[in-house]
């Protein structure tokens, strides 16, 4: 999200508030987003076999949890006072709804996180990334049907978390899109995003690399839902190669985007 904006022609990579922006989104931001996710989520955690690694995350005690709020604090802090210092009240205001959102998302009495759909609606928060981006580098705005692109591929990806976690949810009466409707149906959703997406590459960015990508990916669900797996749950070591080829999708679909320079320019 954070380099989509740019475009290669501009060596965006020799100013030193790009590496600075780059650095707080890789850890500081990710820390905010999934420390406060780890923290209002011990009991669900605790119970599931994917998690306790690199790959998927921690699995950790109450006790080893206490700390984490105000280590996040501590963390997120100063960069918020230095970027506000930098670019203003927008950014201060910007970097403030980025917090917002991460609260009603993972406390009560909004917790959103257990409120379908909003759990899933909410990760329109992730497109947010991108506007940092944009107002710390002074960037061109995206185009709404990029920003429109980037929203379905944050609900995509949540669902994909959810489908995975419909059991230890459910043990600890966790409510989320995926737990109510169903595993099979949530893949179906899964799918529709999907075909959605690669429909908007195609045809509004003329992008047959990354549209290709999604329609293989897509014909893949379709084999997953009615022939191989189709209601029942994936093992553990079938969720890790999963999460393996996610995160080599991510990087080669980073490097893509950024040299391909498709997102910047829709046809219409």
């Amino acid at each position: 999200m954070y380099l989509v904006p740019f475009d290669l022609a501009s060596n965006f990579w020799e100013e030193p508030q790009f590496w600075l922006g780059l650095i707080f989104v890789t850890f500081p931001l990710n820390f905010l987003v999934y420390g406060l996710n780890d923290f209002t989520d011990g009991k669900a955690d605790s119970l599931n076999p994917r998690k306790g690694n690199y790959l998927f995350g921690a699995k950790l005690s109450k006790k080893e949890l206490e700390p984490v709020f105000w280590q996040i604090c501590a963390v997120i802090l100063p960069f918020v006072a230095l970027f506000s210092y930098l670019e203003g009240r927008e950014m201060f205001l910007l970097l403030l709804f980025m917090i917002v959102v991460n609260i009603i998302y993972n406390f009560k009495p909004f917790r959103l996180k257990e409120r379908p759909p909003f759990e899933i609606i909410i990760q329109v928060g992730y497109v947010f990334t991108a506007l940092f981006s944009i107002l710390l580098n002074n960037l061109e705005m995206l185009p709404w049907q990029t920003l429109l692109y980037l929203s379905l591929f944050a609900f995509q990806a949540h669902i994909a978390g959810e489908i995975m976690d419909i059991e230890p949810d459910r043990l600890v009466g966790k409510k989320t899109t995926a737990v109510f409707i169903g595993r099979k149906k949530a893949k179906l959703l899964m799918l529709f995003l999907l075909l959605f997406e690669a429909y908007i590459l195609k045809f509004w960015f003329d992008d047959w690399v990354l549209s290709g990508f999604l329609v293989a990916f897509s014909f893949w669900l379709i084999l997953d839902i009615f022939v191989f797996f189709k209601d029942r749950p994936y093992s553990v070591t079938q969720m890790k190669i999963f999460g393996i080829a996610i995160n080599v999708s991510a990087i080669l679909s980073m490097i893509w985007v950024l040299y391909s320079g498709n997102l910047l320019h829709p046809n219409f």
